[in-house]
This record gives C-alpha cells, structure tokens and sequence, in this order.
C-alpha cells in the first residue's frame, strides 16, 4: 500500500516541503531511500525501525519490500528531520494506523530508539515556509515548538513521542496547539546584560567614537597599546545598540537555527548577536561554506556586531573575504552542489596595537622600528581598511583615573542617544528597502542626504588631498559626518560634522611608521 504526507528540507536558510511516500509491497525483504538522501537521512532507516518496534508497532521490512521517496527527486535531502514523517507514513502504508487529514500538515522530527522526538535544526524556517503554503497544521519535536509559535497564522503542534503522533492524528487523544509568542512579552525582549559603559573609566574619547559608531552601524577599529581596554569597550558596544525589532530577531534566529545555536525551548533570539572568533579561524568558519554550506560567523553576527581583536593575527585570506559581506550585506557561496546567499548585515569591530611589540612607546625606545611597524601594519590591506569606518586611537589609562570613584555614563543613557538618532534614519529612509541607517546609503542616498556647503566642501578637498583619501573613505566620511549631524540634531552637516568625521580616519593619517 502507497502512503504519502509532507515534510520539509532546509538548504541554506530557506526550507522546501518535500513529500515523503512510502510503499510497502510483495517481494524480496529489501528497503530502500530514494530521492538524493544524505546520509543521516539513510540512517533513518534503523533509527525509525527501533522506534517503531519499540512504541509497540511492526516494522515491515523482514516480511516485504519498503520503499521510500523524497521527493522532488533534484533536491537534496539533509538531516535527520524526517524521521517522523517517514514512520508515520510506515503506519499507514501497512495499515497500522488511520490518519484523517495527514496530507494537509506538514511533519518533521528525529526519532530516537526508544520513539522519542528529538528536536532538529532549521525549524523557524521551516515554519515559516509552511504558513508560506497556506499549511495549516505542523507537527514538530516538542524542544522546537515555542521557536515555530513565532510564526503567526499557524497551528504549532509540540510532538514528543511516536505514540503520541499517532494518537493524535488518528483522533484517540487530543493536543493543543502551541500558544503564539509575543514579541513584546517576550523575556529577553529588553536589553539585559551584567555589562555596563559606566564601568569604563576614563576614555571619553572613544566612549564617544562608539557611540557615533552605534548610531550609524559604522564599521570601526580600536588601536591601542595592550591593557588599554579596547576589548572591554567592544564587548560593552551592544549594551548602547537600539534593541531588536521583531523582523531581526526573526531574520536573526533562523541563522542560528540553522546553524543549531537555538536552545531547546527558546523561541527567538532576542538581543542582537556578539560574536567573537579566534584569530586562528579559517576562511570556511568566518564566511561560511564547507561541502554542506552553513552559515560562518559573519552571518551569525547578522544584525549584531562581529569582534577581531588582534586583527593582524588573523589570516589574510580570512580578512580579505571579508570585503563582499561588509559592502553588500551577504555572503554568496558557491559550490558544485549549488550557490548559496546568507545574510551578514553586521557591525564589524576590530581591535589591534599600534606595532608588533604591542606598545606606541616601543618606537621611542628602540624597540622596534619603521619598517617593522610599516609590516605590522601592511597585515591589514587597503581596501579591507576603507571599508572600516571609524579607526580610532585608545590611550592608555592612567592611574589617577583609575582610582576615581565616580563613574562614567551609563549605557542605558547612551543609548537613549543612540536610539534617538537611528530613529532620525529611520524616518529619514522610511521609502528606502533595506536602507535604515546611515551605514547603508548607497550613492543616491548620500547625493541627496549628505550636502556640504561651501566651508565643509574646502575642508573634505583639503582633507582627501593631505590623506590621499579613497573615494570609498571620502564616502565612508560622509556617512560619518551624517551620523554626527544627526545626533547633534542638526539638520544639516556643518564644518564641524566634517572635521570630527576626518578625525577618525587615523590609519589613512599614518601617524605610524
């Protein structure tokens, strides 16, 4: 007898139903997966027939030929999520069980030997490619329900057993359908964290770079002998970003769905990310790929901030494919099984001393020399360099300011700034697809938002002859100049916006070597 029900697939971040039939007949006592299976999904096999046997049903492989179909056929099937539908559809293939109404849900879930579900990756997508399809009811493992309750206008069904499937399907016992999640009630909606900018002594300077930084989303780099504090800075960077609105955190909790970062029971990934690789990473664990391509860090930092400290020591090819997600916003990874795009529309932050020995003094004190320091510096490549916005110099703190008592502002305030003018760039790009903060304006919008008068023109020429300036840095100034304008409520740019802006390109000033 011929069954068949609905499943899905996730490739990259997006899913894809597939139908899973399964036909159990006369013949030799053979099964087979057909339907470009990976190998955890062959494995099913033997997990789905301990389930079956050990839930108290009879599996038909010793008595007949099993025969089981993804299908579409061109796709390729990854992962353990279809173990359950392929059960259920066993149970009704050999008559074990009557299933009302199975073709119109949608079911995915590994089973373990004993017949529990166990939760799988990529549910949010999965989800939300079935309200995509009008389906009305999908079935999952019970860790993932609250991360598929997210999506609304769906009847979520926490699954955690095969027993409990098949009663619930053939109509013996009854379930309810997960509660939807609300954004505004969710728990981890407002911004917590044990970290604070008030506890950052000394510094203004920087403090207020950051916060210029987090008002545009500027890329910036952090420059500064060692035990400056330029990790402790970055780390507090996401306590003074505006919070997530419900459209990223649901853009950003697929990325780690599908990248199996979503713990059992969470719903949505409520605070932007933070993600902070060593400098020994490879290519493939920063910008995603591999033979299955997965999202790599710079995806996971989508809508957040990705940190390199010690820039220089990460690997130059590393850094170099870098300069398509920072300028486009994805990353596009191409392999022979296909090509890919994963979101990374992230804050980049960098941090690094200003010479190989780790201290500015070291070249006063013959330590080190020009030409080391030129090489030092040479680590980190041009074009890498244009694309970072703010390039910024951390003293060293005394220790008179060590020893204050009083604190700095707390990042609850700087925020309120921070929020105040990404609300003016909001309103300003309201008519704009995927433009919303200064940092994404593209040539248009910075020929019709960023118009200098004649005192501000003569200081930016003066500033990219004296440079020798970039068209992209002379750009990346005029965003900047505009995220200054715009939290000096100022309508527009002045002189003064401009020479602050210039102030931070320190690398372009090559006050080292």
């Amino acid at each position: 007898m011929l069954a068949s029900l609905r499943s899905a697939t996730v490739v990259g971040i997006q899913a894809f139903t597939v139908e899973v039939e399964v036909d159990v007949g006369p013949g030799m006592p053979k099964e087979i997966v057909v339907g470009l299976p990976d190998t955890a999904v062959k494995e099913a096999r033997d997990r789905v027939k301990s389930a079956l046997q050990n839930s108290g049903y009879r599996h038909p492989g010793e008595g007949g030929r099993l025969a089981i179909n993804l299908a579409p056929a061109d796709l390729k099937k990854e992962g353990p999520l279809f173990d359950l539908p392929i059960a259920l559809g066993i149970l009704m293939a050999t008559e074990q069980e009557a299933f009302n109404g199975l073709g119109r849900d949608l079911v995915i879930g590994e089973l373990a030997f004993n017949g529990n579900v166990r939760p799988v990756r990529g549910v949010l997508a999965v989800a939300l490619a079935a309200r995509q399809l009008k389906i009305r009811r999908l079935l999952l493992p019970e860790a993932n329900a609250a991360e598929a309750a997210v999506v609304r206008g769906l009847e979520v069904y926490a699954i955690r057993s095969l027993r409990q499937a098949a009663d619930f399907l053939s109509g013996r016992a009854a379930l309810d359908p997960e509660p939807a999640t609300v954004w505004e009630d969710h728990p981890n909606h407002s911004i917590q964290s044990d970290l604070d900018f008030a506890d950052v002594k000394g510094q203004e300077s920087v403090k207020r770079a950051l916060e210029i930084a987090a008002s545009g989303g500027h890329n910036i780099m952090l420059i500064g002998n060692p035990g400056s504090g330029k990790s402790m800075l970055a780390k507090r960077l996401p306590t003074i970003l505006p919070g997530l609105s419900l459209e990223e955190a649901i853009e950003t909790t697929r990325i780690h769905s599908v990248a199996g970062l979503i713990p059992p029971g969470q719903s949505l990934v409520a605070q932007r990310p933070f993600r902070s690789p060593h400098h020994t990473i490879s290519d493939v664990g920063l910008i995603g790929g591999s033979t299955n391509p997965s999202p790599g860090e710079v995806s996971l930092a989508h809508n957040g901030v990705l940190f390199l400290d010690e820039l220089p020591e990460f690997k130059r090819s590393a850094l170099e494919v870098l300069r398509q997600p920072l300028e486009d916003g994805n990353v596009t990874i191409s392999r022979a099984a296909g090509t890919l795009t994963f979101p990374s529309r992230m804050m980049l932050v960098t941090a690094m001393n200003p010479t190989p020995t780790g201290h500015f003094e070291d070249i006063q004190r013959g330590k080190t020399n020009a030409t080391a320091v030129q090489k030092y510096l040479n680590k980190v490549s041009g074009p890498l360099l244009d694309r970072i916005d703010l390039h910024i110099e951390v003293p060293s703190v005394k220790h008179e300011q060590l020893m204050k008592a009083s604190t700095g502002e707390s990042s609850t305030t700087i925020r309120a700034r921070v929020e105040s003018a990404r609300k003016i760039q909001r309103e300003r790009f309201a008519s704009r697809k995927g433009v919303w903060c200064n940092a994404q304006m593209g040539p248009k919008d910075l020929k019709a938002h960023c118009v200098l008068d004649e005192e501000s023109s003569h200081l930016l020429k003066y500033a990219m002859h004296d440079l020798k300036l970039s068209a992209r840095a002379y750009d990346r100034i005029l965003k900047v100049a505009r995220t200054i304008a715009d939290l000096a409520g100022s309508i527009g740019i002045t002189a003064d916006h401009v020479s602050e802006a210039v102030q931070y390109r320190s690398l372009d000033r090559q006050i080292w070597g």
